[in-house]
């Protein structure tokens, strides 16, 4: 296993940091993990203001209390003209029978155009829905070379096809997606049957229409009533035709076996088989994980490997679910956010067997336990070679300081530090005025905004503006962005494992379409990696089986690698984007 030959320039990736094209097909054995990087502050300041965007979520509501409406939306951050920059997709809301709004509300894109300005483009991109949007994910269905755009709707959801000229042609109805007259949560693209191209996972709701809605109260003030009131909903399964179409093969590969209110959910390989599994974050009922058999049928094993109850076995209101190695140990683990006085709770995979839950004795719940959470990411915010968690927090009541003092309708967001051996520190209160803000948040979303190589957060934020969080983090440390190209395997490589080696340490991460509570991001990989100013080696797994090795990888650049087919070539520009 000799270091790939054959070095030649090719055209830069046009990103703002200077990047790297790599095409090389050698192996790579696995490291083990060891040790951490030194850790570093964290902090974020507050670019609402300066960015331009006015966008306003609206979910119609007038004082009917219909559960759709609390719910809220996740948001999507990707590149969706191909120009290097991540732009952001925001998902709105739409009032529905008496309450109606009068003037529908909109889903809004905004272009990225560097320095913290962001340009409205949804008319000129046509992907200004007025349904009622839920939930969203991103991904190249079609292995064209650009990215798509699932919306999962109260109501018809929407597949956005990328044109490649900044605009987008509604395929929904031809594709086949449109899964009814349903309320929607999370998505996730897959390639659930390892065959290269993307198949589609749409977690559902409850069985709910204004004439279902059930009034609740609380100390004499109304509220929004729970999933409870209402029967629960199946997921949807789509299989990819690879001809523009799909097929619901739902009660096929066994996903209607289980219903629940499902919302979050994540397509992660959590045992490391080589097949991608799917967790469902459910409201108020067990949380679901479908173990892939690699052919695309799933087997429900939360219960079995412990990601249906918490630790005590208690059953949680779960909103959001996202996943990493916060520990380095190889496997991906799991946080998965909930309702009022129950912990956000951090499950560590145990060698892809079980999923522990460890947020007491990691520190992980430490001011979770007041606010609703919603929202939630795994990022290296401070690059020092581990995972941060961010979670965005905001309750279901308006009226709850009429009758709760405990907690509070709008209320900050909450950061935690990775501190190593598997601990986190809660740092919300030091890590700077942007951590401060105050909204009634949902979805969270995390992605190099500013291309200066490090996580910066955006927020959507019930019934308000969204918040834009530019990480301002002072130290040194490098980083390292991987950007995949698939060939024989989809092309924007979802699914794919990554596993770096940078001074003795190891980390892991994976390409996820559809994340967090019910958004999108995180289409280019990002590692910390402290002071290395290089990368002893880079191991690309792909779905399908192949994998390939880059070694003696610069830091702080952004790199895309293609997926090799037959040589072991290595094409590379060199140069540095930040000292």
């Amino acid at each position: 296993m000799g270091p790939a030959v054959g070095l030649r320039p090719l055209l830069l990736y046009p990103m703002k940091t200077s990047c790297f094209l790599y095409r090389c097909g050698v192996a790579l054995t696995l490291f083990a993990c060891q040790g951490r990087a030194a850790v570093a502050d964290i902090s974020f300041s507050d670019m609402s203001a300066k960015s331009g965007i006015t966008f306003q979520h609206n979910d119609g509501s007038k004082g009917e209390y219909h559960i759709v409406e609390t719910m809220c939306a996740g948001l999507a951050l990707f590149d969706y003209d191909n120009d290097g920059d991540v732009d952001i997709y925001f998902l709105n809301g739409k009032g529905d029978g008496p309450g109606a709004a009068t003037v529908p509300a909109r889903n809004r894109l905004y272009r990225n155009n560097g320095n913290w300005r962001f340009v409205d483009v949804t008319e000129q991109a046509g992907v200004g829905d007025t349904g009622h949007g839920l939930g969203v994910a991103v991904s190249d269905y079609d292995n064209d070379g650009d990215q798509d755009l699932y919306v999962n709707n109260y109501g018809p959801n929407l597949l956005y096809q990328n044109q490649g000229d900044g605009t987008f042609k509604d395929v929904t109805q031809s594709a086949g997606v449109a899964n009814g007259n349903r309320v929607g949560a999370g998505a996730s693209f897959l390639d659930a049957d390892g065959d290269g191209d993307l198949d589609l996972f749409v977690a559902n709701y409850i069985k709910f229409s204004p004439e279902k809605h059930v009034p609740r109260t609380k100390s004499g003030y109304p509220i929004y009533g729970g999933p409870s009131d209402y029967t629960p909903e199946t997921a949807t399964y789509f299989q990819n035709n690879d001809d523009g179409t799909f097929t619901d093969r739902s009660r096929e590969v066994g996903v209607t076996r289980h219903a629940a209110p499902g919302m979050g959910i994540i397509s992660a390989d959590y045992d490391r088989d080589g097949d991608t599994d799917v967790f469902v974050a459910n409201d108020g009922q067990m949380n679901f994980l479908f173990e892939n058999d690699g052919q695309g049928n799933f087997k429900e094993v939360g219960l079995l490997r412990g990601f249906a109850y918490d630790s005590a076995g208690r059953v949680h209101a779960s909103m959001g679910v996202d996943c990493a190695d916060f520990d380095n140990d190889g496997f991906l683990d799991f946080h998965v956010t909930s309702f009022q006085q129950e912990l956000a709770t951090l499950y560590r995979n145990i060698g892809g067997q079980l999923l522990e839950d460890v947020t007491r004795q990691s520190g992980a719940g430490i001011g979770t336990r007041a606010p609703v959470t919603w929202g939630t990411g795994f990022a290296d915010f401070d690059n020092d070679g581990d995972k941060d968690l961010f979670v965005a927090c905001g309750h279901l009541y308006d009226q709850i300081h009429k009758f709760d003092r405990t907690s509070t309708y709008e209320t900050p967001n909450v950061l935690f530090e990775n501190i190593g051996k598997g601990r986190f520190k809660n740092i919300s209160a030091e890590a700077g005025q942007g951590m401060q803000i105050q909204r009634c948040s949902r979805g969270a979303a995390f992605d190099d905004l500013d291309d200066d190589g490090d996580i910066d957060v955006v927020v959507l934020n019930l019934r308000g503006k969204p918040t834009l969080l530019r990480n301002d983090s002072n130290n040194n440390n490098r980083w390292l962005a991987i950007d995949l190209r698939g060939t024989s395997s989809n092309r924007d490589g979802v699914g794919a494992r990554v596993e770096i080696k940078a001074g003795g340490e190891s980390q892991i991460a994976e390409v996820h379409s559809g994340r967090g509570y019910q958004g999108h991001h995180g289409s280019r990989i990002h590692f910390g990696v402290g002071e290395n100013k290089t990368v002893e080696s880079v191991r690309i797994s792909w779905i399908g089986g192949a994998s390939q090795i880059l070694q003696e990888v610069d830091t702080n650049q952004v790199i895309q690698v293609e997926e090799a087919l037959a040589d072991s070539k290595i094409n590379r520009l060199q140069g540095e984007s930040k000292p």
